[in-house]
């Protein structure tokens, strides 16, 4: 429960403890700042992870240019991060999807299931990739499921390039353009929250239609 009620409040108050680590750390930052991304985006148990957040209180603080933090360094270093974290998330996925979807008789882990899956991902993977970006969850098990179906390395690698470079350079701006306005610097730690509750609409939505189907 402790463990819990402190990364809670890492996630709800990241502008004060990401800008205490800046201070401890400086440049060294961006290497914090990338493996946290890169976990996120990585490993597929590690969904938990501050994304949209993070992006967007880095990009204030490099705006103020605290630790000697640049707004390009920042959004370079963590669109390699993200673009790194799906394609070992892709290759895990690649790895274990024949070794685990070869049941004749399972349910969801047969061979059926496993050419289905590279099916969908051949048709929509692309545009399945570049949304989940900016979806909690959704983004760790993108690449992962997209490994699992097979999808074409250099049609993954594409959207994944894509995906990244959106999703990094969207929040990290916004951040930088925005994070620093009174009235956002005042109301921050909702504003975090927003954001978390504004990415995850699209997942209640998509819920509700299924449900309703």
């Amino acid at each position: 429960m402790e463990f819990l009620a402190q990364f809670m409040d890492i996630v709800l108050h990241l502008d004060k403890h990401l800008a205490v680590l800046v201070q401890q750390y400086g440049l060294w930052i961006y290497g914090i700042l990338f493996v946290i991304i890169f976990s996120e985006t990585g490993f597929v148990v590690t969904p938990f992870l501050p994304g949209d957040s993070l992006l967007f209180v880095a990009g204030a603080l490099a705006a103020l240019g605290e630790g000697g933090m640049d707004i390009l360094v920042l959004m370079g270093v963590l669109t390699t991060a993200a673009l790194l974290g799906n394609t070992l998330n892709y290759h895990i996925g690649r790895y274990l999807g024949p070794k685990v979807f070869h049941w004749e008789n399972s349910r969801f882990f047969n061979k059926a299931a496993l050419l289905k899956t590279h099916v969908f991902y051949e048709q929509h993977g692309g545009k399945t990739l570049v949304i989940s970006r900016f979806l909690p969850l959704f983004r760790t098990f993108a690449p992962f499921v997209a490994g699992i179906g097979a999808m074409s390395y250099a049609k993954f690698q594409f959207f994944n390039c894509l995906g990244a470079a959106a999703w990094i350079v969207s929040l990290c701006l916004a951040g930088y353009w925005l994070g620093n306005l009174p009235w956002v610097k005042a109301n921050l730690s909702v504003i975090i929250v927003g954001i978390i509750l504004f990415s995850l609409v699209p997942i209640g939505i998509g819920y509700l239609k299924s449900k309703g189907a």
